[in-house]
């Protein structure tokens, strides 16, 4: 399949990196340990304007990386991971506004993380690279953005993961941050997020090449545990509906059952196409520290409540949720929304019908495009934002 490359795309583009937090200027993580120096990988989309005031971050979910748009050749099978959203004319439209988005610390496409090498030994990190948390994520996106030469954001967004950094930069830059929109999220991960997150580690490091995380010299990296880890997650960005939709209990080449244990619905052809296809891009010890960042996450934790947490908020909000999301339900964005107007914080919320599950915020484009459309417009002309000449 050759890329489509219309006037609603941003085209070709190319991942950058560079270079921060180099000794002795180490980043000093909510662990308390340091690191650096730390390669971040980043993409940006349109042109900044003169005053530098049309700047847009965009933050990613668990999987996700620095590469939301476009494509990076003409043979590539697909685009970006937010191409329906980013673009001219889109959602977030690059004929105006100028988007940057990163691989988060502790990742594995192109950040420093786990597998990348430790200067010091000359060899992978593996579990000696220190927990990180979604603060720690926003720090680095922070010096990137101090790089880049920009002080000043219009906007703030993402989706699960890549919401939870947009609370975390409303509260922690408030004089940075113009607008946020964060989506299907929460501003903390709850029990049985924390328990499904568990089930996924807890395969990785039942995989007997795992290896205690030294795996990388041996090429034989543990597939199976990951694998599993990936379909246990992936149910979670479903919905019952969706699934009965798309599979119900259809079976997968064959016409009756046969009543032993290969493979005969189509659901569990799917997962285990998803579990395997996640290997071929993904590594292990990446999805141990990520989704233990996403578990560590509450931005009530030293604080008397959420109203407390969002003291200090600055940023006019937009939050989205959809109607059959179950890993982060519609509840958990209202009481986002409630803690914001505790605190007099200019909020708009919607509630978008869905029967897609978590995986909405990827799938549901039309309403969310008019939506954060129509939202920026009236931030910028708010803060007077030019278009870039």
């Amino acid at each position: 399949m050759a890329a489509i490359i219309d006037e609603h795309s941003v085209g070709i583009v190319e991942t950058k990196y560079v270079t921060l937090f180099e000794p002795p200027n180490e980043l000093r993580l909510d662990s308390g340990e340091r690191l650096g120096p730390i390669t971040v990988a980043y993409e940006t989309y349109g042109k900044l304007n003169k005053d530098r005031s049309n700047a847009i971050l965009l933050c990613h979910a668990l999987s996700g990386d620095a590469h939301a748009a476009g494509w990076h050749s003409p043979h590539d099978a697909k685009p970006g991971w937010w191409d329906v959203m980013v673009g001219p004319g889109k959602g977030f439209d690059t004929s105006k506004y100028f988007c940057i988005c990163s691989n988060v610390i502790g990742g594995c496409m192109g950040t420093t993380g786990p597998s990348s090498i430790n200067p010091r030994t000359g060899r992978p990190y593996g579990l000696s690279f220190p927990v990180v948390t979604i603060a720690d994520m926003v720090r680095v996106q922070r010096e990137l953005l101090r790089y880049l030469g920009i002080e000043t954001l219009l906007s703030v967004s993402g989706g699960s993961m890549g919401g939870m950094q947009v609370l975390q930069w409303a509260v922690d830059y408030p004089d940075m941050v113009r607008s946020a929109i964060p989506i299907a999220t929460a501003a903390q991960q709850s029990a049985q997020g924390i328990a499904f997150d568990v089930v996924g580690r807890r395969a990785i490091m039942s995989d007997p090449k795992w290896r205690g995380g030294n795996y990388y010299a041996f090429n034989d990296p543990p597939v199976d545990g990951l694998a599993l880890a990936r379909m246990v997650g992936h149910i979670t960005y479903l919905s019952e509906a969706s699934m009965r939709r798309k599979f119900g209990r259809r079976l997968q080449d064959r016409e009756r059952y046969g009543y032993d244990f290969a493979t005969e619905f189509q659901v569990e052809s799917y997962l285990y196409y998803q579990g395997d296809k996640f290997t071929q891009r993904f590594d292990a010890n990446s999805y141990l520290y990520i989704t233990k960042a996403i578990d560590y996450f509450d931005l009530t934790n030293g604080k008397r409540s959420l109203a407390e947490a969002f003291r200090n908020v600055r940023a006019k909000f937009l939050v989205i949720a959809f109607s059959s999301d179950w890993l982060y339900p519609p509840a958990q964005s209202r009481e986002i929304v409630a803690a914001l107007k505790a605190n007099n914080v200019d909020v708009s919320y919607c509630e978008i019908e869905s029967d897609y599950g978590h995986d909405a915020f990827l799938l549901e484009v039309e309403e969310q495009r008019k939506l954060i459309s129509n939202f920026l417009a009236a931030v910028a002309r708010e803060f007077n934002v030019s278009e870039p000449e």
